[in-house]
């Protein structure tokens, strides 16, 4: 290669790697940490649990189960919402809140102006429960390694725990969600901003006024993070 050849193309390369850098710094600047390299890396390690949770037998949903409900959304969200376990359309559809109560958090997703796409949406259990029950605790415990899975690759900077047994779960408490709502936790360093499940809204319409202020408070608490 000529001389003047060989030094225009270290000046191109040089310039395309420090273009590379100025955009990695100005993403990190708006809160996204890994802007280029996550993203695929990211999403490649989901999909291995999922596979491992589509042939789960560890506990007895493993057998009743039509099919697992893994989770969807943004693989390098700031914000995963967690709820407690798949229902009878999410059962025969492979993807969570999608039923009624699906509908109505879709709806308080988009209160703080953001979409399904932009935010991971999951579930403690990850296989319907008969009848709909209440997850059994042997059953959260067998499946409660995929969800810190999940939130280990993700790395959001918050996680809003929809219903008790969500709360309950990351916060390794016995408290209620009546009595943990409206405030922040932690969960290692990601803030846990506890609310009622959009269900017990369907039931219980009077909920809807503490979830609309907790919803609030996730989106404060987005903002503050992005500021660090």
């Amino acid at each position: 290669m000529p001389e003047e050849e060989s030094i225009s193309w270290a000046r191109q390369f040089s310039r395309l790697i420090s273009d590379i850098y100025t955009y990695a710094e100005f993403c990190q600047r708006m809160g996204d940490r890994e802007p280029i390299f996550r993203s695929s890396t990211s999403q490649s390690k989901l999909e291995e649990i999922r596979n491992q949770t589509k042939h789960c037998q560890k506990c007895r949903l493993g057998k009743t189960r039509t099919q697992s409900v893994f989770g969807e959304g943004n693989p390098r969200s700031q914000l995963v919402l967690v709820g407690e376990a798949p229902g009878y359309e999410e059962d025969q559809q492979g993807r969570p809140f999608v039923g009624k109560a699906g509908q109505l958090l879709t709806r308080i997703i988009a209160a703080i102006d953001l979409t399904r796409e932009e935010v991971y949406i999951t579930n403690v259990v990850k296989c319907r429960p008969p009848q709909n029950r209440n997850p059994l605790p042997d059953e959260i415990a067998a499946c409660e390694p995929y969800l810190h899975a999940q939130l280990e690759i993700i790395q959001p900077r918050v996680i809003c725990a929809l219903g008790n047994f969500a709360a309950q779960t990351l916060l390794k408490t016995k408290n209620t969600i009546s009595r943990l709502r409206g405030r922040c936790y932690n969960y290692g360093n990601i803030t846990v901003v506890p609310t009622f499940h959009p269900a017990a809204c369907l039931r219980f319409p009077q909920y809807k006024k503490m979830v609309w202020e907790d919803i609030q408070l996730v989106k404060e608490t987005l903002k503050d993070v992005s500021r660090e």
